[in-house]
């Protein structure tokens, strides 16, 4: 998958992600594509490691949905987690 590829699916993932987990953060559109971007690749190697799969097939592949969407929910919740904290 190509670089845009990469940040279309993060930008995606990460807005389905936010959505999923409701709830006010201080992040932008900016930190959204980033945290799915992430989220991608974390979901990918997770599914790598864990299940011995490559979740990260193609743009159109379920798995790599799946993948970048529970990655991005990963990382959101350790995201809130931690500015949680700096705000308090």
């Amino acid at each position: 998958m190509s670089i845009i590829g990469w940040i279309i699916l993060g930008l995606l993932a990460g807005i389905i992600a936010k959505l999923l987990m409701s709830g006010r953060d201080p992040g932008g559109i900016i930190l959204t594509t980033l945290i799915g971007i992430a989220g991608a690749l974390l979901g990918g190697w997770l599914g790598k490691v864990i299940f011995d799969i490559d979740s990260i097939d193609g743009f159109f592949e379920l798995s790599t949905w799946i993948a970048a969407i529970v990655g991005s929910l990963v990382l959101l919740a350790v995201y809130r987690l931690v500015a949680g904290r700096r705000r308090s």
